[in-house]
């Protein structure tokens, strides 16, 4: 594996708001971990932070669209940018979140080097049921929507470069058997393994994931740790049951970051906010660690 590099971006841009006048606690993701050693854990060197704009949903209201929508276009062309280089760099990014929508950072940098795979841990597929809905506001409900090119011009075309993934070269893992994604995940070709069907047979799910990504230049890996059971990581803005454990997601990621063409990964939606006394910052980063560690 090439040298670890760590970023921060606590962009919390793309979350509602957890009630009135209470701005989405996931921004301080990066620090929390940080706090428990994990760049000297991963031995990797520091990439210092993407500042993102301040929160700020007040002159927004339904039926504008995703809300900070211009703040995080802006955004995602600096974080792009500033991953671009680690790559470029020969870097292994490992980038701290923030919200799932720091993906369209990771996405743009990576379309603009070339074709690049998604393996998209999450509990839901954030794709259409949004959309489907009409409930259209919060990018972190729809990321993959948007990297795939759905959704408004100014998040999912940056610099004309839109769509950043390919739809077959995207692989969701871990969402659950009644997420409303399932069906529009088929219907567009994208492949997926639900949480119950990946502890039923983690082999196969890891198997057709790493040939889903033969062929192209390489592949990223998005962890919003939402993926975990509620009764794992409660400390996320949905906790949900019928997630992964820890050790059936580290059985899948430790294989897909040693793989050569692995590119990068970002880690998204931990709020320390949830989590005073930090015992789940610990065991996050502990997990993270014994990723990496192969």
């Amino acid at each position: 594996m090439k040298p670890l590099a760590v970023l921060d971006a606590p962009s919390n841009l793309g979350l509602r708001p957890p009630k009135p006048g209470v701005v989405p606690g996931c921004y301080k993701l990066a620090g929390a971990l940080r706090d428990q050693g994990l760049l000297s854990r991963l031995g990797a060197e520091d990439a210092r932070c993407v500042v993102p704009p301040r929160y700020d949903l007040t002159d927004w209201s339904p039926g504008d669209g995703v809300f900070n929508a211009a703040a995080m276009a802006g955004y995602t062309s600096r974080l792009a940018e500033r991953i671009g280089w680690l790559l470029d760099s020969d870097r292994f990014p490992v980038v701290l979140g923030g919200d799932c929508s720091i993906l369209l950072g990771a996405a743009l940098a990576l379309r603009a080097r070339g074709r690049y795979g998604l393996a998209y841990f999450d509990g839901s597929a954030d794709f259409l049921r949004l959309a489907k809905a009409g409930r259209i506001g919060a990018a972190a409900g729809e990321t993959l929507a948007l990297v795939t090119g759905r959704g408004q011009p100014d998040l999912t075309d940056i610099a004309g470069l839109g769509p950043y993934v390919r739809d077959s070269d995207i692989v969701v893992l871990g969402n659950r058997d009644d997420d409303e994604d399932v069906p529009n995940l088929a219907e567009a070709g994208i492949l997926g393994f639900t949480a119950p069907t990946i502890q039923t047979d983690p082999a196969t799910a890891l198997a057709s994931t790493l040939s889903r990504f033969d062929g192209l230049d390489g592949f990223w890996v998005h962890l919003d740790v939402d993926v975990l059971d509620l009764d794992v990581l409660p400390a996320v803005d949905a906790p949900d049951p019928g997630g992964l454990t820890y050790a059936g997601l580290i059985e899948l990621l430790r294989p897909l970051l040693a793989d050569e063409r692995c590119t990068g990964c970002h880690v998204t939606i931990y709020d320390p906010d949830l989590d005073p006394d930090g015992r789940y910052a610990a065991e996050l980063a502990d997990a993270l660690s014994s990723a990496f560690r192969g």
